[in-house]
């Protein structure tokens, strides 16, 4: 080792690397059994360990094949990634996002670095490498259909890192949406529908407002709820239609 003129021993630079590659994988292995939890009890209670898992994959896809559900699936997820710590990574190939929107569901823009790629097949292989480097507070992909084997790879290169991944699900036609129903090997599965706004006690628009079903989660139960939409720190809280007989949409309350 070289020593500086005060005695002081420099670092060796090879030694310095392994040791900062040590701790980044060890930050990794801490964050596998790390959950993030919503801050509503009706909905953590559903989820292993009170809330959703890092180094895991979660899929998001509105109720509906129509934009406006869709819409509503992308900052659901987005308030999620907003109260992870550190860089967000967004891969996508329409790049169609309302940046503002995202800032409103607590995601600002200066956090997300945005992968723009020409087929799905890119950016699969995008957000695998994105989980795999580690150090993000998450990765968000949006993707039309996500195959078992893809999946896998995801959940995979997730827990090796304890890097949350969130998949949004968007439909260019009608007939792609029955491919949500396909298996995969995400360790939770949402779907989002817009219901009318909450009501104020003055005329005007409220809180925007969802319809939010967990329509698959393991290990634990289905469940489905009514909730505000993401404040501008990517919060939801439970609101009317849970629980108080007014539920306008005479879905069942809970999924079977």
């Amino acid at each position: 080792m070289t020593k500086a003129t005060d005695g002081a021993t420099w670092r060796n630079p090879v030694i310095t690397e392994l040791r900062e590659r040590i701790a980044h994988l060890e930050g990794g292995l801490g964050r596998r059994n790390q959950v993030l939890p919503f801050g509503v009890h009706e909905i953590d209670e559903h989820l292993p360990a009170g809330g959703l898992s890092f180094g895991a994959v979660h899929e998001f896809a509105g109720g509906g094949a129509g934009t406006v559900d869709g819409a509503a699936a992308a900052l659901f997820a987005a308030g999620i990634a907003a109260r992870t710590k550190g860089k967000v990574i967004w891969c996508l190939t329409r790049p169609d996002l309302f940046f503002p929107a995202l800032a409103q569901a607590g995601l600002h823009p200066d956090r997300v670095v945005f992968v723009e790629a020409d087929k799905e097949e890119d950016v699969l292989a995008s957000m695998e490498e994105a989980l795999s480097f580690g150090g993000l507070g998450a990765v968000v992909a949006e993707l039309v259909r996500l195959p078992m084997t893809a999946s896998r790879r995801l959940q995979l290169a997730a827990e090796k890192t304890g890097t949350m991944g969130l998949v949004v699900r968007r439909w260019r036609r009608q007939v792609e949406a029955s491919d949500f129903g396909q298996p995969s090997a995400s360790t939770t599965r949402w779907r989002v529908s817009v219901v009318p706004s909450e009501e104020l006690p003055v005329p005007g628009v409220g809180r925007p407002r969802w319809f939010l079903e967990l329509m698959r989660v393991k290990p634990g139960e289905c469940a489905e709820f009514f909730v505000g939409a993401c404040d501008v720190q990517g919060r939801i809280h439970l609101s009317a239609g849970v629980g108080d007989g007014s539920n306008t949409s005479q879905r069942p309350l809970y999924s079977r």
